[in-house]
């Protein structure tokens, strides 16, 4: 199978799809990436403090003081 990308104007593409799956063809709707959307999510995002990166210093120190098991 061979798969096609075309641009449809918009008063035509309901027609170009009837004939389209009625030859047989498997129609997929394209989303389109609108940049602003993804801009929004990451302003979203919040920053971490300082207080918030304590909590893995603490941790990465208490890995340090860990010994091997004798057996």
């Amino acid at each position: 199978m061979e798969k096609l990308i075309i641009s449809v104007p918009d008063k035509k593409s309901a027609l170009v799809k009837q004939i389209l799956k009625g030859l047989g063809v498997v129609v997929q709707s394209q989303n389109e990436v609108i940049p602003s959307t993804y801009r929004d999510k990451i302003l979203k995002i919040p920053a971490w403090t300082e207080d918030d990166l304590k909590v893995f210093e603490q941790a990465n120190g208490a890995f340090e003081n860990l010994k091997p098991q004798e057996w």
